[in-house]
C-alpha cells in the first residue's frame, strides 16, 4: 500500500535531514510522526520515525551532542504553564523585556542598560483582577545571539509579546531581524492565528503576537513607534513606559485580550460565589466543557446548571450546551 504523504511532508522532511540542533531536530520528527497517515502503507515509516524520537530523547537526556561530545547542561526548551495563560517576551537587545518582566511580576531578572544581560528564560506571574498570567523574560536574538531552544518555548506559549525598545535609533532593523529569523525557523509571528483550512503548509508555527512599543517616552520613541505600526499593519500595538502606571494598565489588559478567554466563577448550592479561582476557558465555550475541568464523570453526570451574570436574569436555568461568556457565575446541578 502506497503511503500517500502530503506534499509538506517532503519539506519538512528535507528541513529535518539539515537540521542539527537536536532539540529542534527532536521538535520537527515529532511534526513529521504527527502528520504521516495512519495506515499500513505507513506502518514502517511510523516505527522509524519513533527509533529516531527514541533517540533523540535519549541523546538530550544525556547532555550529548551527536558524535560523542562533551556532556553539557541544555537550556529549557519548555516552561510549565501556570496561571490563566501563557506569555512570552521576545524582542533584540535592550529592547526593555526584563524591566517589564520586573515591573509587572513578582520576578526579580537582571536588569541593566548593556545588551545580553539576560541568559537564560525567567518566569514570573502577573496578576490581572481575579486571574494570574505568567510573563516568561528571554534572551535577545539578534545576529549575534540566538538560542534555538528559545523556539521551543515560544511554540509552546499562548501569546507572544514583541518588545520593541523605541529609545533605540536602531529598534526596526532589530525587530525585522526577528521576525526574519523566527521565520527561518518556521515560527511565523502574526496578529491573528489563520483558519486551518487556510494552512498550506503544516510544519509552520503561527503565533498570535502582540507589539509593545516600549520606552515610548524615550526622545523619537512616538515616532518609530509610528514606523513600526506602518511597518506590521494589523497587528495590536501597545505603547509601555515603567515610569507611567496607566501605559502598564493597558499593557496588561491587552495580553488579557490577547490570549482569547474567559472566566467562569463557580458557585456551590447556597453558598455565595467564588471569585477567587475561576475556571479558565475558550470563548464560545459551553455548560458541558466548564464541567469537563472539573471532571470528566462531573460532566457526565450533570442534568442542568444555573447562570448568573451580565444580560441573563439571576439563576437562569440552562443545558449543558449553554454557551457562556466572561465573568459568568454559574452553579452546577448533579
Amino acid at each position: 500500500m502506497p503511503a500517500n504523504l502530503p506534499p509538506q511532508y517532503y519539506e519538512l522532511e528535507r528541513t529535518f535531514k539539515a537540521e542539527r540542533d537536536p532539540r529542534e531536530k527532536l521538535r520537527l520528527a515529532q511534526e513529521l510522526l504527527a502528520m504521516m497517515p495512519k495506515h499500513k502503507g505507513t506502518d514502517k515509516l511510523q516505527a522509524e520515525m519513533k527509533a529516531k524520537i527514541s533517540k533523540l530523547k535519549k541523546q538530550l537526556d544525556s547532555g550529548q551532542r551527536k558524535g560523542g561530545g562533551p556532556s553539557r547542561t541544555e537550556q529549557p526548551d519548555h516552561i510549565e504553564k501556570e496561571g490563566a495563560g501563557q506569555v512570552v517576551f521576545i524582542g533584540p537587545p535592550n529592547s526593555g523585556k526584563s524591566s517589564l518582566l520586573d515591573t509587572l511580576t513578582n520576578a526579580k531578572p537582571v536588569v541593566a542598560d548593556y545588551p545580553f544581560a539576560t541568559r537564560e528564560p525567567q518566569a514570573g506571574m502577573m496578576p490581572y483582577e481575579t486571574i494570574s498570567i505568567q510573563l516568561i523574560d528571554t534572551p535577545p536574538i539578534s545576529p549575534d545571539l540566538f538560542e534555538t531552544y528559545l523556539l521551543g518555548i515560544i511554540r509552546n506559549a499562548d501569546l507572544v509579546c514583541m518588545i520593541c525598545g523605541v529609545g533605540d535609533s536602531g529598534c526596526e532593523g532589530g525587530v525585522r531581524f526577528v521576525f526574519d529569523k523566527l521565520a527561518e525557523r518556521r515560527v511565523i509571528l502574526v496578529p491573528k492565528i489563520p483558519e486551518r483550512k487556510d494552512i498550506e503548509d503544516a510544519g509552520l508555527a503561527y503565533k498570535k503576537t502582540i507589539l509593545v512599543a516600549h520606552k515610548i517616552y524615550d526622545e523619537q520613541g512616538v515616532e518609530r513607534a509610528q514606523r513600526l505600526a506602518e511597518m506590521y499593519p494589523g497587528f495590536t500595538i501597545v505603547k509601555t513606559s515603567i515610569l507611567d502606571d496607566d501605559s502598564m494598565e493597558q499593557f496588561k489588559r491587552e495580553i488579557y485580550r490577547g490570549l482569547d478567554i474567559i472566566r467562569v466563577y463557580t458557585k456551590a448550592i447556597g453558598h455565595d460565589p467564588d471569585y477567587t479561582d475561576p475556571i479558565i476557558l475558550k470563548p464560545n465555550a459551553t455548560v458541558e466543557d466548564a464541567a469537563l475541568t472539573l471532571h470528566k464523570d462531573f460532566a457526565r453526570k450533570l442534568q442542568y446548571a444555573k447562570i448568573w451574570g451580565a444580560g441573563k436574569f439571576d439563576g437562569q436555568r440552562v443545558n449543558k450546551g449553554y454557551v457562556l461568556t466572561d465573568g459568568d457565575v454559574i452553579e452546577f446541578h448533579i
